[in-house]
C-alpha cells in the first residue's frame, strides 16, 4: 500500500469516528457527556489534524487541533467523574 492510499484510509477513519460520535449523539444512541463520545472525537480529530499537516492546510489544522484539545479537556476537566456518576 502506498502512502497516499494509507493517508486516505486514515482520514476516512478519522472522519468516521467523529461522525459516529456526532450522529450517535444526534440520534440519541450516545450521550455527549460520556467519555466514549469525547474519546471518539479526540481520536478522530487527532488523526485528521495529523493528516492536515502534510500538506499544511492552516484552516484544517486549526479546526482539528482545537477540536482535539476541546475533546481532551472535556475528558479531563475537574468534576467530570462526579457528574458522570450522577447520571
Amino acid at each position: 500500500m502506498n502512502i497516499a492510499a494509507a493517508r486516505q484510509i486514515a482520514s476516512f477513519v478519522g472522519a468516521l469516528l467523529i461522525l459516529i460520535a456526532y450522529g450517535g449523539s444526534q440520534l440519541g444512541w450516545m450521550n455527549s457527556r460520556r467519555p466514549s463520545y469525547n474519546i471518539l472525537n479526540a481520536i478522530g480529530s487527532a488523526i485528521l489534524a495529523y493528516i492536515a499537516f502534510h500538506p499544511f492546510q492552516i484552516g484544517f489544522v486549526i479546526l482539528e487541533v482545537v477540536w482535539t484539545l476541546i475533546s481532551i479537556y472535556a475528558l479531563l476537566r475537574p468534576g467530570r467523574m462526579a457528574k458522570s456518576e450522577a447520571s
